[in-house]
C-alpha cells in the first residue's frame, strides 16, 4: 500500500512499479507514465530483458546523485535501443526522484538514469523525470560514494536485479 497526497491508503499499482535490489536491501520505484510514457515504457522493456541486473553506479556523487543504466560501466554506454525525445515537465527534482540521464542533446536518453540524494532544482525541466522512489532510499544512501567532482566509483555498488513488481507478484 502506498498513501496518496490526502493521505489515504491505495493499492500499488504492480505494472508500474519496480523492485530495485541492493545490496543492503529492497528500492521500491514508483513509475509515473503519466510525465512521460515514452520513458516508462522503455524502462519497462529494459527492465523485463534483464538489461539492468548486474549494472553497476558508475557514477555517485555524495549529495547529489547515483548515476547506473550503463552495461560497459563506463557512462559512454547504453542500449541497442534508438534514443529517446525528451519529456521534459515541471516536476521537481527532490530526494529520490529518477530521471533519465543524457548528453547535451535533450534527445539523448537511452538507458542511463540517476537516482537524486537530495533536491535538486537546478535540473528541473531539464531531464525527464520517470519515477519515485517510495521505499528503501535509506539503502540508495548506502551506495558507494564515487571520487568527489567527477564521482567516478572504484569497485562500484551494483543493480543485483531490477524488475516490474507486476512480474514477481503478478
Amino acid at each position: 500500500m502506498t498513501l496518496s497526497a490526502g493521505g489515504a491508503a491505495q493499492a500499488q499499482d504492480l505494472e508500474n512499479t519496480l523492485y530495485m535490489e541492493l545490496k543492503d536491501g529492497r528500492v521500491v520505484i514508483e513509475l509515473r507514465p503519466d510525465l512521460a510514457p515514452n520513458h516508462v515504457a522503455r524502462i519497462k522493456e529494459l527492465t523485463r530483458e534483464g538489461f539492468y541486473d548486474g549494472v553497476v553506479f558508475h557514477r555517485v556523487i555524495a549529495g547529489f546523485m547515483a548515476q547506473t543504466g550503463d552495461p560497459t560501466g563506463t557512462g559512454m554506454g547504453g542500449s541497442d535501443k534508438p534514443d529517446l525525445k525528451a519529456e521534459f515537465t515541471r516536476e521537481p527534482h527532490k530526494r529520490g526522484t529518477l530521471s533519465m540521464a543524457r548528453t547535451a542533446d535533450p534527445n539523448s536518453a537511452n538507458s542511463q538514469f540517476f537516482i537524486c540524494f537530495q533536491d535538486a532544482p537546478h535540473l528541473d525541466g531539464q531531464y525527464t523525470v520517470w519515477g519515485q522512489v517510495v521505499d528503501g532510499m535509506e539503502y540508495v544512501d548506502m551506495i558507494k560514494k564515487g571520487s568527489p567532482g567527477s564521482g567516478a566509483v572504484d569497485d562500484p555498488d551494483k543493480i543485483i536485479s531490477l524488475k516490474v513488481a507486476s512480474d514477481v507478484e503478478g
